[in-house]
């Protein structure tokens, strides 16, 4: 364990608008670590099988953990589950109205995967999905918050993500980007409909949130302006993120939203949501945007991450990293918790990562 940094108040001094004496430094390392250990390429001095020693190595917080407290059920869905081959899964949600299916397809180490088959297949599918978020139950294990707190609570300040928004939803999990456009244009009152039922089933979720002892809250949105331009973002987003946030707020919760993709033609309204920050804002040769160009985006907002990921590959120099974590806490400490945007690579240097940890003891 770490000494002499107290990451739970140093997190939400930032978040407080306080300065919180040093540079947190939390790069979210947990896929290069699970990937490197099933494929048995940790390096020597990192053989372990407890990722906070990877952690101390680094110099480095724990962004994420608390979010077993947070649990769900159906009361009359059944979920059966088949696999198709070794890399594929489906999924089939079975209620009293019909089933729905969807295929996940998993990466060469099978912990992660993506969706090659929706839900939604069309129009008559959407009253399906709107009885199985009827259906659900939200509740809170504080036994299993705790145990987690416990482990992970001196590196960090305990914080997850949940449920994304209606149409966000519709977009990554439920229907696709382009089926869902056309859901939006061919039967907006079908759309509009379910936004109302997500809307009022997540009032359940919510209320537990408000109440939940977590004090920082991510909408795990992974929003990129191509998918989300202004007109989606202003219309179907937008005002969701105000009424969440603005609930959140009341509560004593502090908020951010996860802006992974592109994100240049949204500058201009991410100040217009009560949230406290923005994650994983990416900049050039990475991202669409400068860092100068965040800042200005953002304003007051606290900066989650903000390194491109890249730096931590070979195809750049660490000069050039180390460049980019000297200009980042000019312009963003003390509304900063440096991070990578939006993760290390599994093949990214974990050498580098430590020696950003290094650096920024020296900065502040």
């Amino acid at each position: 364990m770490q000494a002499g940094r107290d990451y739970d108040r140093a997190i939400l001094d930032v978040f407080a608008g306080r300065d919180p004496g040093f540079v947190v430094w939390q790069p979210r390392l947990e896929f290069w670590f699970q990937v490197n250990s099933k494929r048995g390429t940790l390096p020597p001095h990192l053989q372990t099988d407890d990722i906070r020693l990877v952690y101390d190595y680094c110099h480095a917080s724990i962004r994420y953990f608390g979010r077993s407290g947070l649990g769900h059920r159906y009361r009359h869905v059944e979920i059966t589950s088949e696999w198709l081959d070794a890399k594929r899964r489906r999924d089939t949600y079975h209620t009293p109205l019909g089933s729905l299916s969807e295929v996940h397809h998993y990466d060469a180490w099978n912990l992660s995967s993506h969706l090659t088959e929706y839900k939604l297949k069309g129009p008559e599918d959407f009253a399906i999905l709107e009885f199985m978020l009827q259906d659900e139950e939200w509740f809170w294990d504080q036994r299993a918050y705790e145990e987690e707190v416990t482990r992970f609570g001196a590196y960090g300040c305990p914080q997850f993500y949940f449920r994304r928004s209606p149409i966000q939803g519709l977009f990554i999990e439920h229907m696709g980007l382009s089926n869902t456009i056309y859901m939006l244009h061919d039967y907006p009152d079908i759309v509009a409909h379910y936004v109302e039922v997500q809307t009022a089933a997540d009032e359940a979720l919510y209320a537990l949130l408000c109440t939940c002892p977590t004090p920082v809250l991510n909408l795990g949105e992974n929003i990129d302006a191509y998918m989300d331009p202004p007109p989606i973002w202003r219309q179907h987003l937008l005002p969701y993120y105000v009424r969440r946030t603005e609930q959140l707020r009341q509560a004593g919760k502090y908020t951010h939203i996860h802006i992974d993709g592109a994100m240049k033609p949204l500058l201009p309204y991410l100040q217009e949501c009560s949230w406290d920050g923005i994650e994983a804002a990416t900049p050039l040769p990475q991202g669409d945007v400068t860092i100068e160009e965040i800042k200005q985006g953002l304003g007051d907002l606290v900066l989650l991450d903000g390194i491109p990921a890249l730096y931590f590959l070979p195809s750049f120099s660490q000069e050039e990293l180390m460049d980019c974590v000297r200009r980042l806490v000019e312009l963003f400490y003390p509304r900063l918790i440096l991070g990578i945007s939006d993760e290390i690579p599994p093949d990214g240097d974990i050498e580098r990562v430590r020696a950003v940890g290094e650096l920024v003891q020296e900065l502040v």
